[in-house]
């Protein structure tokens, strides 16, 4: 690997983990939060949904500003908005403003994005599967530390959940200054309305990628939102950083794996149906199986999402052209975040009104379906340009 090439996959390791930090502060905390803002379990739902939801809403005007002022710009104003919306985020002393302050933080994220494949394109055109490797395994490690480190290190430390979002918005905020800094302007400056930003909704591709990408999202975030109050109602309270810790940290070998593996399996079908089936088993085992169980269960589910993640997100710049790269990814999100919304506030709804805590796992279900059925009808040997 040539020096040129490790400053910017340094940068999008950085970037990569900066998607996540601010996210995943979420779920150690929620039953504080719960207790405090007296939260119903719909609401709870609803709140583990919102960062979809605005990943969604924002993914369209993102490409916008990648296409009117670059994707390195783009990165910057993500980033600073995120590590700044997650500390104000911390002063909510309501449901309303800990839902404004959420929506806040996630357009951060939802605008950031759309321009990491763009960068991965343009700074590693020949090693696409290996650049989208290394900034999702920032991303997971990203979704991994805040899971890990806040009831154990961060929460004796600052004495609460409400600054515990201000410590995660630190490193962000640091890593839009890096990207400030240091970044390589990314090969397609500002070109105003020459460049194409509103994604082609008429493309089937694009529907068939985004329903898978919504999937693995489904899978992730929901899983995320409901295990602590899961563990709690089914009286395992007592596993509940074990297990978040294994949904988040077993991603990381699988994604450092997928550094050089990614190449090979971004292009078989296989891959996508054995990983979802594991996913779905995964989501058998944690509505049936109590216990300790509920710990490896969680981290095949993380393991075997983080690897679908990968891959998923490699297709974009394999299969788009250069220059449509961020409007595909802006398609996708924008399609496919919304089944992450969507599935979590139903099956939060359906256990307030059964008083059945499996439903929480239904969502990994149906998105592990779904991928399997999908997977097949992909093209994955087209050309990119």
């Amino acid at each position: 690997m040539s020096r040129k090439l490790l400053l910017p996959l340094a940068i999008l390791w950085l970037a990569g983990m900066g998607l996540r930090l601010t996210v995943l502060a979420v779920p150690p905390v929620i039953p504080l939060i719960h207790a405090d803002l007296h939260m119903s379990e719909t609401e709870i739902g609803a709140l583990g949904s919102l960062p979809s939801l605005l990943f969604a809403f924002a993914a369209v005007p993102g490409s916008l500003l990648i296409a009117r002022t670059g994707a390195v710009p783009t990165l910057i104003a993500g980033l600073v908005l995120t590590a700044f919306a997650s500390a104000v985020r911390g002063a909510a002393d309501s449901v309303a403003t800990l839902y404004l302050a959420t929506i806040a933080m996630s357009a951060g994220v939802a605008i950031m994005q759309p321009a990491l494949p763009p960068l991965v394109r343009a700074w590693c055109p020949d090693r696409i599967g290996f650049g989208t490797a290394v900034y999702t395994n920032g991303l997971l490690i990203g979704e991994t530390l805040p899971v890990a480190l806040t009831l154990p290190v961060v929460l004796p430390l600052v004495g609460g959940w409400r600054w515990s979002f201000v410590v995660w918005g630190v490193p962000v905020l640091l890593t839009g200054l890096v990207v400030l800094a240091l970044a390589p302007r990314d090969a397609h400056p500002r070109l105003g309305a020459r460049r194409h930003w509103w994604p082609d909704w008429k493309n089937p591709l694009v529907w068939r990628l985004a329903f898978m990408m919504g999937g693995v999202n489904t899978a992730y975030f929901a899983t995320n939102t409901f295990l602590p109050d899961y563990l709690h109602a089914t009286g395992d309270g007592r596993w509940i950083s074990a297990a978040l810790t294994s949904l988040n940290f077993f991603q990381l070998p699988v994604s450092f794996a997928m550094l050089a593996l990614a190449e090979k399996l971004v292009r078989r079908h296989a891959a996508y149906i054995v990983l979802a089936a594991l996913v779905l088993a995964s989501a058998a085992g944690l509505a049936f199986m109590p216990g300790a169980w509920i710990v490896v269960w969680s981290g095949i589910l993380g393991g075997a999402n983080a690897a679908m993640l990968v891959l998923m997100l490699a297709l974009p710049p394999l299969l788009a052209r250069p220059e449509d790269v961020h409007r595909v990814i802006a398609a996708m999100f924008t399609i496919s975040y919304p089944t992450a919304v969507v599935f979590p506030i139903l099956a939060g709804f359906a256990w307030d009104a059964s008083g059945w805590p499996g439903f929480a796992f239904v969502p990994a279900a149906i998105a592990a379906v779904a991928i399997i059925a999908l997977a097949p009808t992909i093209d994955f040997h087209r050309s990119a340009a």
